[in-house]
């Protein structure tokens, strides 16, 4: 089983809804940090800024009333877990004797404190995460490296993703998608593919 994180096991980690949350608490302009960040974006999520040069472009490319380890902070307490689907995907794992494998966009920095936080390491195989390898979806070639890695045919997979362009991109590579909006329909598609619990 491949599963995205942001949008599937907990919230996303630097999205849109914390962004807009942070301009609001720091008295920041949205616009510019926004357009700040999406230049940026791609290539922290590859791993080749750390945080701290991100933020250097992003935020603190002009001085600030606030320190950097308080904006640091605040976006490490931004996420919130999906407990009915980490314990879902926690009782398939141990049923089925399944290889967990996620595939995420995500900076170093929050990538591995979220890891850390909500314990996912303690049911997930391996992390195929954009910052460690330095490639990101939709780039088909990251579902390429994870199909190596996890040495199972890819019509035996089944993707868990929130965002249809990305379960389309593997899909195209014979990867069994699933969109996921709720814990409810992803269950009941699961369950229909033999896996329920």
């Amino acid at each position: 089983m491949f599963l995205d994180i942001g949008g599937v096991l907990l919230t996303n980690a630097w999205g849109h809804v914390s962004r807009r949350k942070a301009a609001d608490t720091f008295n920041l302009n949205y616009c510019d940090i926004d357009v700040r960040h999406h230049l940026n974006q791609v290539t922290y999520e590859e791993g080749k800024l750390t945080l701290d040069e991100y933020l250097n472009r992003v935020v603190f490319h002009e001085k600030r009333d606030f320190t950097p380890d308080q904006f640091r902070e605040f976006m490490f307490t931004q996420t919130t877990p999906f407990m009915d689907m980490i314990e879902l995907i926690r009782q398939l794992k141990e049923k089925y004797r399944l290889k967990i494998a996620v595939i995420n966009n995500e900076g170093r920095e929050l990538n591995e404190y979220r890891i850390k936080k909500f314990q996912l390491n303690r049911f997930v195989d391996f992390f195929i995460s954009s910052c460690f390898i330095h490639l990101r979806k939709p780039d088909a070639d990251i579902f390429r490296v994870a199909l190596d890695i996890a040495q199972v045919p890819a019509e035996q997979i089944v993707y868990i993703e929130d965002l249809q362009m990305f379960v389309d991109v593997a899909s195209d590579l014979g990867i069994r998608g699933i969109r996921h909006k709720n814990y409810l329909s992803t269950s009941a598609e699961l369950a229909s593919m033999g896996l329920e619990i």
